[in-house]
């Protein structure tokens, strides 16, 4: 596969020291694909590695249909596809980061709480092949990042990047450092943001930082409000997108995913106490009955063909 995708390279690039050139993306699940392709589309090369070399395959498969969706809509050609994936490289085998500026880890575990462990493994592993000066990140939602961190010989070199979903639609990217993060590797993140077209939050060490906090505290307020019988689904989504939000909550957690949006209600619970963070009935259910958004077909919508065709969720259904 690597050496098909080779064969539409357009040669080596000079290197300028100090700027990220290769970028690495450990774990390439939804959101680590949108990592993969966006980071490619600005001319960066990337090597994304999964467990399985089926999960590779796959990866590239759907990153291909979701280029193929933006050639649809006329915001691509089938030629910048083409280079786009010439840029990005599949693998299982940690040796292949070798050469990485930066590494992101983005895996998408289902378990229950934070995966701390699991993710400190992978820091590790690596750390144990990555050059001196490169710098290992993570996509954390609901970690202190400095927990993970610990796990590094040099936890200078690691700083925490969380994406904004939609990726491809939002201007920013949440940075936190760690304790013991340095100034540099800070430096070189923001160059990164640059290179991306993405502005900087520099957020202090707090589980959710501000999008993830901000965003479960309105899916379970609009939770309440649809138990109450206020407005239905499709209405409470559209007086949100109406008022200036890019999504409604119900739309948004469906894109999330319903089971990670009720892993991050239960670590920011577990963590604050504060009952705004306590999931919601509807969540719960939800999950429970494998409704878990678009991944499933069904959330809090029907979808066909990864678009929605009709609300699951009504007033009569929760009471």
């Amino acid at each position: 596969m690597s050496e098909t995708l080779e064969d539409f390279s357009l040669g080596q690039r000079p290197k300028t020291k100090g700027m990220i050139h290769k970028v690495g993306v450990v774990g390439c699940g939804a959101v680590g694909q949108e990592i993969t392709r966006t980071v490619s589309e600005y001319g960066i090369d990337v090597i994304f590695l999964d467990l399985s070399e089926e999960r590779v395959k796959d990866a590239y498969v759907q990153i291909g249909l979701q280029l193929d969706e933006t050639i649809n809509h006329w915001g691509l050609t089938p030629g910048e596809k083409r280079a786009i994936l010439s840029r990005i490289k599949g693998t299982t085998d940690y040796n292949d980061l070798a050469e990485c500026d930066l590494v992101i880890e983005s895996i998408s575990s289902r378990k229950k709480g934070t995966s701390l462990e699991i993710r400190k493994e992978i820091f590790r592993n690596i750390e144990a092949v990555v050059r001196p000066d490169a710098i290992i990140s993570s996509n954390i939602v609901t970690l202190m990042f400095s927990d993970l961190s610990a796990a590094l010989k040099h936890p200078e070199r690691g700083i925490g990047i969380h994406f904004i979903l939609p990726i491809n639609k939002s201007n920013v990217i949440e940075v936190v450092k760690g304790i013991n993060s340095s100034d540099e590797a800070f430096d070189q993140v923001v160059k990164f943001a640059g290179m991306i077209n993405k502005k900087i939050i520099r957020v202090n060490e707090s589980p959710g930082n501000i999008v993830t906090r901000m965003l479960v505290t309105t899916i379970n307020e609009a939770c309440e409000i649809l138990m109450e019988g206020v407005a239905s689904v499709s209405d409470i989504d559209m007086a949100m997108r109406e008022s200036g939000y890019l999504f409604g909550p119900f739309e948004m957690a469906d894109r999330i995913g319903l089971d990670k949006v009720l892993k991050y209600m239960d670590n920011l619970y577990q963590e604050f106490g504060d009952k705004q963070y306590k999931p919601s009935p509807i969540i719960k259910r939800l999950v429970r009955a494998n409704y878990l958004g678009k991944i499933s077909g069904r959330g809090f919508y029907n979808y066909k063909a990864g678009k929605p065709v009709d609300q699951t969720v009504t007033c009569a259904v929760i009471k």
